[in-house]
């Protein structure tokens, strides 16, 4: 039979309630930004819908995703935005931290264009654990 002493179990019961405690403050922090994030997702993130913008006397066809709030010490990461042309493959670009993720392809007029994205947050810089929100498909004819 193993026997604990009684001081061990206090220091491990201590310990543990400590943990729960730093968990549940992390937990239960609020935001001040206007959007919680969704469910499952440390920020939110919104996708723009694909428009066409004059670049250099160019038309392009461009979206973005921008960060739009995060839980607690939450802080976003890491953005990536795409936008496909029918028959074209996907043009994409990312954005770091709270910078805003836009991308610009050539603009071809009668033609269908998708926007996809996904924002990360984390609370640290190494972003080990990947909880992506995933955005889109928004689809416009242009």
């Amino acid at each position: 039979m193993l026997t604990y002493h009684l001081s061990m179990n206090r220091a491990v019961t201590m310990s543990l309630s400590s943990a729960a405690l730093v968990l549940s403050g992390v937990a239960g922090a609020t935001s001040a930004h206007a959007q919680p994030p969704p469910p499952g997702t440390l920020c939110s993130f919104t996708l723009s819908p694909p428009h066409v913008v004059q670049v250099d006397g160019a038309d392009m066809v461009t979206a973005t995703v921008a960060p739009d709030g995060c839980a607690g010490a939450f802080r976003p990461r890491s953005s990536v935005v795409c936008v496909q042309a029918a028959d074209s493959s996907a043009q994409c670009s990312q954005g770091r931290d709270a910078d805003i993720a836009q991308v610009f392809t050539p603009y071809r007029p009668g033609t269908s264009y998708t926007a996809t994205g996904r924002g990360l947050g984390a609370l640290f810089n190494d972003a080990s654990e990947p909880n992506w929100q995933l955005l889109g498909p928004i689809t416009a004819v242009l």
